[in-house]
């Protein structure tokens, strides 16, 4: 719990003292989490899942108590986070409100994410899927991630397109998830400036036309 409290103060800079920590519905979700998690390992599915169902009521942020996560997990505000039974979860990842980290269709088994080390999920993004993320990922607002991503990259979209960050590896935790890259918007410029070469050319030959026929 200790990481996790230290979490709060290196990625939130609304954090101004322990007490004020001690309030945040995110710290109470994973607290809990690691007692409920503890029990359901020890084969007390009901009262893992009672605590699970408890704090899912107080905090909005729902944990599948069979998920396992690393040290160091933060996250910020937190309602409408879900994560999935059999999901896992490396060091120091964010996560922002409306994640989730879920499963599709109806198979058994491994059907949730395995998240890396070192990753931000940023607000409403959707992580579905036996996939895995690899160590210092970003995933962008709204994204929608049903493929295994490389570390070191940051993905936006939907469906979740990996990209580079101004053409560089996107290292450690980066909170700063309002300027990632649109690779959407980036093509359609692109596809302006075809546009306007092309405009140029054709006017350059209406231009030459004319001078001829005069």
């Amino acid at each position: 719990m200790f990481e996790d409290i230290r979490a709060v103060f290196e990625r939130d800079p609304a954090a101004r003292s322990i007490w004020e920590v001690l309030l945040y519905p995110g710290l109470h979700a994973i607290f809990w989490h690691r007692i409920a998690h503890f029990l359901y390992q020890h084969r007390f599915f009901f009262i893992a899942r009672l605590i699970s169902q408890i704090v899912r009521f107080f905090t909005g942020i729902e944990i599948h108590p069979g998920a396992k996560i690393g040290k160091g997990f933060f996250i910020d505000h937190g309602m409408g986070v879900v994560i999935g039974e059999t999901t896992e979860i490396g060091d120091n990842v964010t996560l922002f409100q409306g994640v989730t980290l879920g499963g599709t269709g109806k198979e058994k088994g491994k059907r949730h994410p395995t998240i890396g080390n070192n990753v931000t999920i940023a607000a409403g993004a959707k992580v579905l899927g036996n996939i895995k993320i690899g160590d210092n990922v970003n995933i962008g607002a709204g994204s929608v991630v049903i493929r295994d991503v490389p570390s070191y990259s940051t993905v936006v979209g939907v469906p979740g397109r990996v990209v580079k960050h101004r053409g560089k590896k996107v290292l450690g935790i980066t909170l700063d998830h309002g300027n990632l890259p649109d690779p959407i918007l980036e093509r359609l410029q692109k596809f302006r400036r075809e546009l306007n070469e092309i405009e140029k050319v054709v006017n350059a030959w209406k231009e030459e036309s004319l001078k001829k026929e005069t």
